[in-house]
């Protein structure tokens, strides 16, 4: 069955309150969770790195979410199983990687966290990113637990449902996180890519090379 959509969003835990469209920025209260090890510097109180995320990839490696930190970040949130919706999400990551010059996808990884912990496993998960030819050195298919979904999902303002059959309801959005695990913009244009979106890509690429 098609995925459906849901056209609301949640509040984000990590902030007071968040403006639509693609150009939204974060900012709010800390979450609880300690900043990154790897650096002695503090994160933003808006960092989604905030969380203790632990992951999962499509080969089998454990990682976790505030590794990334230090350059920006696509990021969405999917389920294998789905036939319409979440394959469009990955098309929609693919044109606006396609706006992006070598150089640019090259400090641009992406990341897509499952909704559905239960079904998909590392193995499908695997097998979904061998489908569409998504090469693992650059992009991320992950799980972790149910309770870290909800976690990651609200701190992202995505909303999702599981349904009885399997499917999920769930907002479409393609995320775009800053070095420091902000959230610069998103975007819910499926097909073509967001110019507007594109744009502050770029920009935040850029900024991140400086």
């Amino acid at each position: 069955m098609p995925c459906p959509t849901l056209a609301r969003q949640t509040r984000h835990p990590l902030r007071g309150r968040r403006r639509a469209g693609a150009a939204s920025r974060a900012g709010g209260e800390p979450a609880a969770a300690p900043a990154s090890s790897t650096t002695a510097a503090p994160l933003p109180a808006d960092s989604i790195y905030q969380l203790a995320l632990p992951l999962t990839d499509q080969t089998g490696r454990n990682f976790r979410l505030d590794e990334r930190r230090g350059q920006p970040m696509l990021v969405s949130m999917f389920y294998t199983s789905c036939q319409f919706v979440c394959p469009m999400l990955i098309d929609a990551l693919r044109d606006t990687e396609a706006r992006l010059t070598d150089a640019e996808r090259a400090r641009l990884p992406v990341l897509m966290v499952g909704f559905a912990a239960a079904h998909d496993s590392v193995a499908v998960l695997k097998r979904t990113a061998d489908q569409r030819h998504l090469d693992a050195a650059h992009w991320s298919l992950a799980r972790t637990d149910a309770r870290h979904v909800r976690k990651l999902a609200a701190v992202l303002g995505i909303q999702y449902r599981a349904l009885p059959d399997g499917e999920f309801n769930h907002t479409t959005a393609l995320i775009l996180i800053d070095a420091e695990g902000r959230i610069a913009g998103r975007t819910a244009k499926l097909g073509d890519a967001d110019p507007a979106f594109v744009k502050l890509v770029k920009a935040s690429v850029q900024a991140g090379s400086n």
